[in-house]
């Protein structure tokens, strides 16, 4: 019986899960704790529902995607329905990883979660690049 390395394994959604808290206590001070609140949701794909919705007929189109209202557009007086989340994909992740072989898989969650916390906090691309430099 062939032994297979402990490294040969694709990462699994609780090393996803841990790659991206990981990414939230790299945030600069001031955006770290506010991340904190925000869902995390670690799936392989994106939901049928959301994939229809977005007019996406390949799940691997779709890396991350943060559901909620951005901070910029709330207001006190807004009803909470739910609370914001992300959503981070692992397989078309781990395909854009294989893919591009010149990161880390924690560069590349790190770099798909500023993405969605973008949207969150309404950086703008400049905001982004001085939080992810891989942007640049």
């Amino acid at each position: 019986m062939t032994q297979i390395s402990p490294d040969a394994i694709a990462p699994d959604l609780a090393l996803f899960e841990q790659l991206a808290h990981g990414a939230i206590a790299g945030l600069p001070e001031v955006y770290r704790a506010a991340a904190t609140h925000i869902v995390l949701r670690i799936e392989d794909f994106a939901p049928d529902d959301v994939l229809e919705a977005m007019d996406l007929h390949d799940p691997f189109e779709l890396t991350g995607l943060y559901d909620g209202i951005p901070l910029t557009e709330k207001s006190v007086a807004d009803q909470v329905v739910h609370p914001d989340v992300i959503w981070l994909f692992r397989r078309p992740i781990l395909d854009e990883w294989a893919d591009r072989g010149d990161v880390s898989l924690q560069e590349l969650v790190t770099h798909v979660l500023v993405h969605e916390l973008a949207h969150h906090f309404g950086w703008s691309d400049e905001d982004i690049a001085r939080i992810d430099p891989w942007w640049e």
